[in-house]
């Protein structure tokens, strides 16, 4: 992504706090670190997280994403999602509703599945434009590689402090079984192009599908609505620090870990609204065998959580490519009715 001497975000706009987490200590098991990762994880499901290592790995995605979004239109739809729910490809602006109204989307995105980063040069799932396989291998998988890396270190020390046997939690996130776990490289005009206005929705209020997301900001744009608040609040984007947050997996998986915040995304706030807003995610999901269901016969911290909310159904029956799939169907604007 060409370098642009960006607007500060604006000190005038509410925002909500979240905890900060040093990777580093996360990876050297650090008991005071883990408490802090564990409160983050259990009252909102959101935190920062610094020193994850992966900041250059990040600015090639970013350049990466610039190139392809760049390409004609007509380049970009040939390697369209389309609409039968997969995940994996080119989604354009308007493709997507982000409520039940119908309203569109304003973000176009590109989404790589981990299986073809790391089956490459085969293809695994599908086919990229060739700018993206001419950065697989120097750019992509390298990103991938070490999302997986971090998202799977802090599953993990969530696995144990959620009394589960060791290595329950990446035993549902098998790196060598197909799974929906993917990047995605975000683009949302500027405030005035292509309708979008600075109250529009680039991504309507969600949980993600998954387990944990690994997300990468420049400028603001993604919100929270706190259990409690009237309002929305923005997420600082803090230089050098990824946002994590729970997704819906592990709230099935657990009852304990999950988000307890509504996420959305608007365009970014005063001056920043007047620039392109690029965002870079990796989404880690179960495997796609994994049946979606908590593991209270593993856990009885789990067991205790579960029995105490009832009237939720914690066995899905669903498999988490038929959840996965379900999911992304039925966001497409086509398949509403």
């Amino acid at each position: 992504m060409p370098a642009l001497e960006l607007p500060s975000f604006p000190d005038d706009v509410p925002t909500h706090p979240l905890l900060v987490i040093d990777y580093q200590l996360i990876s050297a098991r650090d008991s005071h670190e883990i408490d802090r990762l564990w409160e983050a994880a259990t009252k909102l499901g959101f935190w920062y997280l610094k020193n994850h290592g992966v900041d250059e790995e990040v600015d090639g995605m970013f350049e990466m994403g610039a190139e392809t979004m760049k390409l004609p239109l007509e380049e970009k739809m040939r390697f369209e999602q389309g609409d039968d729910g997969m995940s994996f490809g080119y989604k354009a602006a308007g493709a997507n509703a982000v409520d039940a109204t119908g309203r569109l989307d304003t973000v176009e995105f590109l989404n790589i599945s981990k299986d073809d980063a790391l089956a490459w040069p085969k293809q695994a799932r599908r086919a990229y434009p060739s700018n993206v396989n001419a950065r697989m291998q120097s750019t992509v998988t390298p990103f991938v590689q070490k999302s997986l890396e971090v998202n799977n270190t802090l599953l993990d020390v969530l696995n144990d402090r959620l009394g589960l046997p060791p290595g329950m939690l990446l035993a549902k996130h098998p790196r060598e079984e197909l799974s929906g776990s993917e990047a995605r490289v975000i683009r949302n005009p500027p405030v005035g192009q292509q309708s979008v206005d600075p109250q529009s929705l680039a991504i309507g209020s969600h949980t993600d599908f998954g387990s944990l997301s690994f997300l990468h900001n420049r400028l603001g744009g993604l919100q929270v609505l706190v259990p409690g608040a009237e309002s929305w609040q923005y997420v600082k984007p803090i230089p050098g620090h990824a946002i994590c947050n729970l997704g819906d997996a592990m709230a099935l998986f657990s009852d304990l870990l999950k988000t307890k915040v509504e996420p959305a995304y608007r365009p970014p706030p005063g001056r920043q609204g007047a620039f392109e807003r690029w965002s870079l995610v990796f989404f880690t999901r179960p495997g796609n065998s994994v049946v979606l269901r908590a593991l209270v016969e593993d856990s009885d911290m789990i067991a205790q959580a579960v029995a105490k909310t009832p009237g939720k159904n914690f066995e899905t029956g669903s498999t988490a490519y038929d959840w996965f799939t379900r999911r992304v169907k039925y966001q497409r604007i086509n398949n509403r009715t």
